[in-house]
Order: C-alpha cells, then sequence, then structure tokens
C-alpha cells in the first residue's frame, strides 16, 4: 500500500526566485532548506507517493512556490493554501486557486479575538464557497477556537473542516481531557475531520509517541477511522531527534488497537477523499 502524508511544508533557500513575505528573513527559515526534493527523499523511504503542501509562513499570501511544485508533480501533490481571509471577494480567488490544484484554505485567529474570529463576512464566504467548490477549511487553532468552530459547522454543514495536529492539544506537554472531549464534540457534525499528526510536538514529544495513544483511540471512537487522516507536519518532523519514519511508523505499526482497515484509511484513503 502507497501512503498519503496529508500535511507537510516545503521552502526553497532560493529566496530571488521566491521572495518570502513581509517581516520575514532568511534567518527565519529553519532548516534553511526543505525544497520538494528533500521532502520526496524522505517520502520514499517510508512508502508515501502523495502529500498535501500546506503553504508556509514564510511566504505570506504568495503560495507561488507551492503551486509550481503542484504544477510540476500534479499526480505527487495537492495543496492547501493561504490568502487574505479578510479579503472581500476571496471567493473568486478559492476559485481561481481549484484550478491550480488547491484543495483546501488554512485558517487561523491571527490577532482577532478567539471568539470573534470567524465572524468577518469574508470568512463566511469563504465557508460558503468551500461548501459550493468542495474546498477545506484547514484550520490551525488551540483548543479553545473550537466552540467557534462548531457554531461555523452549524451554519455550514455542507462546508469540509479539517482540524489540524489535534487542535494543538498537549502542546503544553499535558494532554488536558477538556480539551480532549471538546475535540471530540466536534465529530457530530459529520463533514469534520482531524489530522493526527504533529506528535514532535504533542504529549511527552519524544519517539515513539506511546504516549499519544490514548487520545489518538478517543478520536478513533469519536469520528471512526474515515475522518482521520496521518500527517507528518515535515520539516518539523524531521529534526531535533525526531524523524519522517519515527512519524508513520506510530501507524503502521505502533497502536495495537488499529485492524488494517484503521490503518488503510489513516494512511491513505481519507486524506484521499478529502484532499485528491
Amino acid at each position: 500500500m502507497k501512503f498519503i502524508d496529508a500535511h507537510s511544508h516545503i521552502w526553497t533557500p532560493d529566496t530571488k526566485a521566491y521572495p518570502l513575505g513581509p517581516g520575514y528573513r532568511r534567518f527565519s527559515m529553519k532548516p534553511p532548506s526543505f525544497t520538494v526534493a528533500e521532502l520526496q527523499a524522505n517520502m520514499k523511504q517510508v512508502g508515501v507517493n502523495r502529500v498535501v503542501l500546506i503553504q508556509m509562513s514564510f511566504y505570506g499570501f504568495d503560495n507561488s512556490y507551492m503551486l509550481d511544485s503542484i504544477r510540476k508533480h500534479p499526480k505527487t501533490f495537492s495543496g492547501v493554501a493561504v490568502i487574505d481571509q479578510d479579503k472581500p471577494r476571496v471567493d473568486l480567488e478559492m476559485r481561481k486557486m481549484k484550478g491550480q490544484g488547491v484543495r483546501g484554505f488554512r485558517i487561523y485567529p491571527k490577532n482577532q479575538g478567539i471568539q470573534q474570529w470567524l465572524d468577518d463576512p469574508a470568512m463566511h464566504a469563504m465557508w460558503k464557497t468551500g461548501a459550493d467548490e468542495d474546498l477545506a477549511m484547514c484550520c490551525l487553532i488551540d483548543a479553545d477556537a473550537l466552540p467557534a468552530i462548531d457554531r461555523m459547522c452549524r451554519r455550514y454543514p455542507k462546508t469540509t473542516v479539517v482540524i489540524d495536529h489535534f487542535s494543538r492539544i498537549g502542546e503544553s506537554g499535558e494532554i488536558k481531557p477538556a480539551e480532549v472531549k471538546a475535540l471530540t464534540d466536534l465529530a457530530r457534525h459529520k463533514n469534520v475531520y482531524v489530522k493526527i499528526s504533529a506528535y514532535y510536538a504533542l504529549g511527552k514529544k519524544k519517539p515513539p509517541y506511546h504516549d499519544l495513544a490514548p487520545m489518538i483511540r478517543q478520536m478513533l471512537d469519536a469520528y471512526g477511522r474515515k475522518r482521520l487522516m496521518w500527517a507528518s507536519d515535515a520539516p518539523f518532523q524531521v529534526v531535533g531527534g525526531h524523524t519522517y519514519k519515527d512519524s508513520i511508523v506510530l501507524i503502521k505499526s505502533g497502536l495495537d488497537y488499529l485492524d488494517d482497515d484503521d490503518r488503510n484509511w489513516l494512511l491513505r484513503k481519507t486524506a484521499e477523499r478529502v484532499f485528491f
């Protein structure tokens, strides 16, 4: 079986061809390089043949490097873009990018209040267009933003929503039951998915990451196998004593409660359905 990584970033040290966004400098890029070729080297070692590329913050709203990579490797990559979520007529930009291989858009609170960050008319336009065009809202949030997501899911039940990295539960080192419950409660919306990802940043933050097994089991019980997807969050998963292989091995062989059908959905079929 070939696998899909539902979340990896890429960037190039060639800042002349692909300039960094406002406020970023070359020293912001850590590691200094994670190009398509570097990603592919990690992929091939563990049987990953497709990846959902996530626009890197270094580039701001300029998605050029990601879009060019999708264009050059259309059978390998799809994308999640970042656009100005407060800009009028975001729907036009979303439809344009859909034609370029984008299947979702990363949204996040930025500097807005955690209860109000989804209230802007442009954000409502994004959610409506997401439903109309089958484009996912990919949420980079902490658990305190989940109530606002719940309200939007009730208003736009046909919009696909993907929660990145367990909504970062466990980033402090503690996996709080109330936060886990808030995320599992969101499963009542049938178009919400969760990325089982970013182990390097959660809980004990050490491979083989078995301390995350109970939380993954709770996600499986709430969402079922068809709404969970594995992702690496490379290159952050491949530095500081962590490896790309460590990430996928947890799902391939590290959780004894997963059967082959579970693994097939978590490692390929869910991401395929949402992003390819």
